[in-house]
């Protein structure tokens, strides 16, 4: 994108109000035809579609002309629209049957997004984690909308962890009276997952022998997890804990699973972590979840004796240690993510070890629960 110039320009397609992004790049030739669909996704009857043509009055490419520094747009442009139906402004559906809060360290709170708005603030943490600071690679949507959005994002519960008093020298873009979200995970519901097309792991891992398996048991996915690099203290982690902790307690579900990164995508450079997770943390028989046949990457890669256990727990991110730490295990087989610049394993932990880890620490207290009403919402 250097030397190009983008220009955004209010747009109506079909009286719904979208989003038209011209890009103009001086000494490329553009060969994209009319009319190219780019990306198009369905979640729950709302269709996000982008689509790349040129500009109406011209019907063939031609080489835009003009050193780094020009501002003009010429003749012919890749345009690209984004038509989003979707609700972006006031509450979430669901909202009611939040909690209020799930708990407050200082300045530091956890609680469940209630707003599009804080949804797509949520989004916008994700793209500066995954895509600024590690070595994700966006695609022309993600790049465009400066967010990390997916169309799992309408059906999920999204976990925030949000600073009402931050530094403000660390935001200078953000307004001053909204508060900053530093930290997010997100939450998937069986039962929603169910009336929507399945789960987002189910990309990389074959999960529904698991559902099967165990049909009176209720599963909760978990993933997107990141924290502002200046967050990443043990208050944070433990607020991202309490609220999953707390959620559970409003939403029950027995066991969570989820996607969970190794940095790299060479397996044999991975060889010592994937292979003490095959060793030590391995699901088995239990938990009946293996990575998809086309995206198989073995884990077990040297012989346990072999493993340099101090080595590998340094190496290790720190969330699959926060997961290690809660007895989770880790499915058969990895998966890599190019895109994300990853190797995937696929954890599983019931709720029952949590408890037994975090029960003290981040049960409600007696006068803060929810009313028992909330304890049993499934929508």
């Amino acid at each position: 994108m250097s030397g190009g110039h983008v220009r955004q320009d209010a747009y109506h397609p079909g009286g719904k109000t979208g989003l038209r992004l011209a890009l103009a790049i001086p000494g490329a030739i553009t060969t994209l035809p009319e009319n190219v669909s780019f990306e198009q996704s369905t979640v729950g009857g709302h269709a996000t579609t982008m689509q790349i043509g040129p500009h109406a009055g011209s019907r063939r490419p031609q080489r835009h002309s003009g050193g780094a520094g020009s501002s003009q747009l010429h003749a012919w442009t890749p345009k690209i629209i984004k038509t989003m139906p979707l609700p972006r402004v006031g509450a979430l559906p669901a909202h009611r049957s939040y909690p209020k809060t799930l708990g407050r360290i200082g300045s530091l709170e956890v609680r469940l997004a209630r707003t599009w708005t804080e949804v797509r603030q949520a989004q916008a943490l994700r793209y500066r984690v995954f895509y600024r600071e590690m070595s994700a690679r966006p695609s022309m949507r993600h790049f465009l909308l400066r967010r990390d959005a997916d169309r799992f994002d309408p059906i999920c519960d999204h976990l925030l962890v949000i600073d009402h008093a931050p530094d403000w020298t660390q935001f200078p873009r953000h307004r001053r009276n909204r508060p900053v979200v530093v930290g997010t995970y997100r939450l998937l519901r069986q039962e929603v997952a169910e009336r929507h097309g399945g789960f987002y792991s189910e990309d990389e891992f074959t999960i529904r022998p698991m559902l099967a398996a165990q049909p009176a048991t209720r599963f909760l996915e978990v993933g997107r997890s990141c924290v502002l690099e200046a967050y990443r203290t043990k208050r944070t982690m433990e607020l991202l804990w309490m609220g999953i902790y707390r959620y559970l307690d409003v939403f029950p579900h027995d066991v969570l699973f989820g996607c969970a990164s190794l940095h790299g995508t060479d397996p044999e450079r991975l060889k010592e972590q994937l292979s003490y997770l095959h060793h030590f943390a391995s699901a088995g028989a239990d938990w009946p979840v293996a990575a998809l046949d086309a995206r198989y990457i073995e884990m077990n890669r040297m012989p346990k004796e072999a493993i340099n256990i101090k080595q590998v727990l340094r190496d290790l991110p720190p969330l699959i240690k926060g997961y290690l730490r809660i007895n989770a295990k880790c499915a058969r087989g990895a998966v890599i993510d190019a895109q994300f610049g990853t190797t995937d394993v696929c954890v599983i932990f019931a709720f029952d070890d949590l408890q037994q880890r975090y029960a003290d620490r981040f049960k409600w207290p007696d006068n803060e629960r929810p009313a028992d009403t909330l304890a049993r919402q499934t929508g």
